[in-house]
């Protein structure tokens, strides 16, 4: 630290600068070293990307350096993450913090099952008795949550028990309990990201994004309007799920991966594709908002493409309902989720 301006250590002995305020731990602090690192970035010529302020980029002629300003070293375990590289590409999973929550709550030695959820679950109509330690259900839902960070089969039962944290019953609790013994049969599931994709964006309404064939990105919410049909619901999603492609593919460029081609965005729903690509507004759409409207826009830009999909292949309904246990692992199977630990 400097002296300020007009002190003398020579002048005034025996006296020292008294410090009033702490330059550490202070918001400002790391706000004012990342602007002098983006000033001095831009003037050797880097680009800050518009998707990740932290990324940025360097290119001259058809040699590109990206600098993501995160790097803790090689990314082996972080934030309960565990990651393991091969020639074939990287596996992303969860296994310790599994464990930890299935010891915390007693369950290393229960009997696994095969799906998170029964088929037909009725948890939003349940009258059974009130649970006796909600603090219990919310700490238990919280972890799960952030243990869908790899587990995307995990996606609709949390979204489902979330539902429920300012007054859970003991159905509800039962049901996070299942999900638990899901869980003993799969603690080492985690996501597998290819080594040899072709960097090619796919999008599936419900929704989930593949790069090739890696999952990438994904989402279950609860839909804060009421449609009047399942073609507008199914619509709403299209707009979600172009919204994370668009901005998904200004990341992908800043890194120098250029998307020349549509992107194929995926429905079951065949009146859903219709409104999306007839201008015409008739009474089925005219009250959708205008917002929603921009996956044509897109469509008609040549940012993305619509296609059907028939319901028995469409893969985001593992985001959206509860499945029977064979339809279940067939759908989990195709989005390329592993279990690096699990027999040979």
């Amino acid at each position: 630290m400097r002296l300020p301006p007009g002190f003398s250590t020579g002048s005034s002995p025996g006296k020292v600068c008294r410090l009033r305020k702490s330059l550490y731990g202070l918001r400002q602090s790391p706000r004012n070293w990342f602007a002098k690192l983006t000033s001095s970035l831009r003037r050797y010529g880097f680009q800050q990307s518009h998707a990740d302020h932290t990324l940025f980029t360097y290119q001259k002629g058809e040699d590109v350096f990206s600098l993501l300003v995160k790097g803790l070293g090689p990314l082996k375990y972080f934030l309960g993450i565990e990651c393991n590289r091969s020639s074939e590409g990287m596996f992303l999973n969860q296994r310790k913090y599994a464990l930890d929550i299935l010891q915390e709550a007693g369950l290393l030695a229960t009997k696994p099952v095969e799906s998170p959820l029964p088929q037909n679950h009725q948890l939003a109509l349940s009258t059974s008795k009130l649970f006796e330690d909600p603090a219990r259900y919310r700490r238990l839902v919280g972890r799960l949550i952030y243990l869908t960070i790899t587990h995307p089969d995990l996606s609709y039962a949390v979204h489902i028990l979330s539902q429920f944290m300012q007054a859970p019953r003991q159905d509800h609790y039962d049901a996070a309990i299942r999900v638990l013994r899901y869980i003993k049969g799969h603690p080492g599931q985690g996501l597998f990201l290819r080594a040899d994709s072709d960097l090619q964006l796919r999008s599936v309404s419900g929704y989930f994004v593949l790069l090739e064939n890696s999952l990438i990105s994904w989402k279950t919410k609860k839909q804060t309007t009421v449609s009047r049909s399942s073609a507008e619901a199914e619509y709403r999603v299209m707009a979600h799920a172009c919204a994370e492609v668009k901005w998904l593919k200004v990341l992908l460029h800043s890194l120098g991966v250029r998307h020349r081609k549509p992107i194929h965005l995926f429905c079951d729903n065949q009146a859903a594709i219709y409104i999306a690509s007839n201008p015409v507004f008739h009474e089925r759409s005219k009250h959708i908002e205008i917002d929603c409207h921009f996956v044509r826009e897109l469509l008609m830009q040549g940012v993305i493409s619509t296609a059907h999909v028939r319901t028995k292949f469409q893969l985001a309904d593992l985001f959206t309902k509860a499945l029977g246990v064979p339809t279940f692992s067939f759908l989990l199977s195709k989005l390329g989720v592993r279990d690096l630990y699990a027999p040979t």
